[in-house]
């Protein structure tokens, strides 16, 4: 088979009605657009948003109120709980490690250390965040916090 020989199969196209090209073409006269009437006339119809008269949809929801702040920064977080299961006493915790850990996702997002749960093992956490609470419970168990 070469580039072309290559045809669609059978039924898959099909020829397009040319209308308003006399009446025994079969779409002639009123060319499919019924008789007279705003949608008879060239550039005829309504936009998407009127709705005859209607107060529109758009205008009966309520506005949004504030704004969206562009220069947010997302933070993946996780708790010291998290850490006390998946890391042995004396390891360093880091971006990478937390995420070979499948605590989370990728490294690249900044991470915030929270303080939910109980730690019981010295570890070095490395972070770009932390809690106050999550601080206090890595320093009370003997290990060390290293903001990135």
């Amino acid at each position: 088979m070469k580039l072309h020989e290559l045809r669609p199969t059978e039924g898959a196209t099909k020829k397009r009605k040319r209308v308003g090209r006399g009446l025994a073409a079969g779409g002639g006269k009123t060319a499919g657009r019924g008789t007279k009437g705003q949608n008879s006339r060239t550039g005829g119809g309504v936009h998407p948003y009127f709705e005859g008269g209607q107060l529109p949809l758009v205008r009966r929801l309520p506005h949004l109120r504030g704004f969206k702040n562009y220069a947010r920064v997302e933070f993946e977080v996780v708790n010291v709980g998290a850490l006390e299961e998946m890391f042995e006493a004396g390891a360093e915790v880091s971006p990478d490690s937390l995420v070979a850990a499948g605590l989370l996702k990728s490294s690249s997002a900044p991470v915030k250390v929270l303080g939910d749960g109980e730690l019981t093992r010295a570890l070095t956490v490395k972070a770009n965040r932390f809690s106050a609470t999550a601080r206090a419970k890595i320093t009370a168990a003997g290990g060390s916090v290293v903001e990135v």
